[in-house]
């Protein structure tokens, strides 16, 4: 059963990275050929990349071109995302040949949503960030994402749910989850350094399901760094497996 519950998450992959892209828009972005090239500043790989998800062009070579010519015109590194399910097929290995190097490991992990999910007592509900949310989210950020991550959160879709997990007055863990057809993102993830191993990601968690599981959500996603062993532990303790892995390509010079 296991096995079968993997398959039908790794199957929902695609639908699962469009509304990744959908829950974090860039500042600015532009349609090449089917992909949505991302640019915001700051250092957000999300906001800053090509979503190659889909294509229709007919020269790969002058799409790749315009790609090049949306981020130079920014000021910008051009950089592809690369999933598992990226289009055309092959892309990879055509950007890898074209001298684009290869960055950044990353996984995306899903589960199916558990309906009798409750909310903990210690966590509050937000439909928009309050200065405690932000302060625990920012905390967490490298200073190149920190510049940005206002105005990147600040525009995020509705529906939306700001989480935080509230311990002696204070906020000490933050997350965000939105809504997008079945789907319900575990993103903006952050734990102050005294409140790890405490239990405090876990009830932001925890509320996040609840509040998939009210609204009818059926399966919850997340993404993140490949290496961040402690952060994978604790979602496959939570019973997210994953779904898919992704990688950036980057265009130096």
């Amino acid at each position: 059963m296991a096995d079968a519950a993997g398959a039908m998450i790794a199957d929902d992959l695609p639908a699962i990275e469009q509304a990744a892209v959908r829950g974090w828009p860039a500042l600015h972005a532009q349609d090449i050929d089917g992909w949505l090239a991302r640019w915001s500043s700051g250092g957000s790989v999300r906001a800053n990349s090509v979503a190659a998800l889909a294509f229709h062009g007919a020269d790969l070579d002058s799409s790749i071109a315009r790609v090049v010519a949306f981020y130079r015109g920014k000021g910008g590194t051009p950089m592809f995302t690369i999933s598992d399910a990226s289009a055309p097929s092959g892309l990879d290995e055509a950007l890898a040949a074209r001298g684009w190097e290869r960055h950044g490991e990353h996984v995306t992990m899903a589960k199916d949503v558990a309906r009798e999910a409750v909310p903990p007592a210690d966590v509050l509900l937000e439909p928009a960030p309050g200065p405690s949310w932000r302060a625990a989210y920012m905390q967490g950020l490298s200073e190149s994402r920190r510049g940005i991550a206002a105005q990147l959160v600040a525009g995020t879709p509705e529906p939306r749910t700001f989480v935080s997990c509230v311990r002696g007055g204070r906020v000490v863990a933050s997350g965000l989850t939105i809504h997008d057809g079945i789907h319900a993102s575990v993103q903006c993830m952050a734990t102050e350094v005294g409140a790890r191993r405490t239990g405090a990601a876990s009830a932001v968690l925890a509320a996040i399901e609840a509040v998939a599981a009210r609204s009818g959500m059926r399966r919850l996603y997340l993404q993140t760094d490949a290496d961040n062993a402690a952060a994978i532990g604790l979602y496959r303790r939570f019973g997210f497996q994953v779904a898919g892995r992704y990688h950036t390509r980057t265009l130096s010079r």
